[in-house]
């Protein structure tokens, strides 16, 4: 898998989150090693999500980790606190802040639950 087509693959999983709650300004950075090796970031700001195949110096918390163990937790299959103890994911930065990823990806695999049972 390319960078490319890994980085398409979670902005698209990512993209469903309902930020419309969120009131504080979150941004994460994601080091992706191995293969699909790249950086990418994402931000909510003004209830708006952004997710961009940047770099991101003005973070709250950087995340480090293969590929494969990113897209999980992007689609929801690994808890992503799960992932740190199992040390498949490095987290730096505000900790508080980066716990906050966790209600992200749940807030976007509710709302593709309920997109599927709207068709």
């Amino acid at each position: 898998m390319t960078y490319e087509e890994f980085f398409a693959e979670v902005k698209e999983q990512f993209q469903k989150a309902d930020v419309s709650n969120v009131t504080e300004h979150l941004a994460y950075q994601f080091n992706i090693t191995g293969e699909a090796e790249g950086v990418f970031y994402v931000e909510v700001k003004d209830g708006r999500l952004y997710v961009e195949p940047y770099d991101y110096h003005d973070r709250d918390a950087v995340f480090t980790a293969k590929a494969e163990t990113l897209k999980k937790i992007a689609a929801g299959e690994q808890d992503p606190i799960l992932a740190v103890t199992l040390q498949k994911l490095k987290v730096e930065g505000n900790i508080d802040k980066a716990l906050k990823l966790k209600d992200l990806i749940e807030s976007a695999k509710k709302k593709e639950k309920k997109d599927k049972k709207k068709k």
